[in-house]
């Protein structure tokens, strides 16, 4: 992340873009992040959101629409550790994550609904590379994905 454009400035010169519903709360070590987004579906099973933190993030957000489940983790500290380690600049949940005190010590951009100290299945389900729905926004494979201490903004690919 070379430069960051505050999520204020953002939405003062693009008035159509979106923007995320405010019940996100901080947990990672990054309060600053941006990148095209990598969206994936799923529902309480993680397996598909390591399999996608342990490839080359290339400086890109990882956004997981777990439904907003508030049943269990969909993140913790060894998904983040692999976030870091492929070049991931972020992931946002729509769901739980764990390991509060470990993600804060990454340097990764985590947002999600809660904190919830139970693991997820393992079931091997899910879906990627999919626009996702949820407070109140839809987001597409390589939009862009700008998160800050004021919000989540998404806007449109650029072709």
């Amino acid at each position: 992340m070379s430069s960051f454009t505050p999520t204020t400035d953002l939405s003062d010169a693009h008035p159509d873009a979106q923007v995320l519903t405010p019940v996100f709360h901080d947990f990672g070590g990054r309060a600053r992040f941006s990148g095209q987004a990598v969206a994936l579906r799923v529902s309480e099973n993680n397996p598909l959101v390591r399999s996608t933190l342990q490839t080359p993030g290339h400086g890109k957000v990882l956004v997981v629409d777990g439904g907003g489940s508030l049943n269990c983790a969909l993140l913790g500290g060894n998904l983040g550790q692999f976030g870091v380690e492929n070049g991931w600049e972020g992931v946002i949940v729509n769901g739980c994550v764990r390991d509060t005190a470990e993600l804060r010590a990454l340097n990764l951009g985590v947002r999600a609904l809660a904190a919830h100290p139970r693991r997820s299945g393992k079931a091997d389900e899910g879906e990627a590379h999919v626009a996702v729905s949820f407070a109140g926004v839809t987001i597409r494979p390589n939009d862009e994905v700008h998160v800050d201490e004021d919000g989540i903004l998404v806007l449109p690919a650029r072709n």
